[in-house]
């Protein structure tokens, strides 16, 4: 996973200030990343109960489908600047739902509830979200990818990021 450097989120015990500058340098880095997106965790350590990130995706940044599974990993997605098209699957791949959110849409985020699967992509250069949900993060279990998506870096992800894009 691609992060910006902590050095750059001048972190102090009670009190992060998030700036322009911050978003800045999270987009030029989002612009040159291999997988056109960087993510900035705001909070302190894996272990922390609540996790808070900015994510800066590009265009063409493919997030392969996936759920929370554990009963407790709600999630929280507002968009800051650009726009992304969201979507929920049901558990055979089968679009539930396609929400434009941010750029002219009147929708700027969304509260999904665990198990639910879904995926977001760019639709705007330089898009920036806010994310949140509980953590810690285990990485064994924080998400449960979907067997019928395609693996990240695959020209078949390519395709079905076309494909729902279409």
């Amino acid at each position: 996973m691609n992060k910006i450097p902590l050095a750059l989120l001048p972190l102090s015990n009670a009190l992060n200030i998030l700036s322009t500058d911050l978003f800045e340098e999270g987009i030029r880095l989002s612009r040159v990343s291999p997988r056109k997106r960087i993510i900035l965790p705001i909070h302190k350590s894996a272990e922390a109960s609540m996790h808070r990130m900015l994510n800066f995706i590009q265009p063409g940044s493919y997030i392969r489908p996936h759920n929370h599974s554990l009963s407790n990993k709600t999630e929280s997605v507002i968009v800051l600047q650009g726009a992304i098209r969201f979507f929920t699957f049901d558990e055979n791949g089968k679009v539930v739902t396609d929400t434009l959110i941010g750029g002219a849409s009147k929708n700027f985020g969304v509260d999904i509830e665990p198990t639910v699967y879904h995926a977001f992509f760019a639709i705007e250069s330089d898009t920036i979200i806010f994310e949140t949900k509980p953590g810690p993060y285990e990485k064994a279990t924080d998400k449960l990818f979907a067997e019928w998506a395609p693996e990240e870096g695959t020209e078949a992800a390519s395709l079905f990021m076309q494909n729902l894009l279409a």
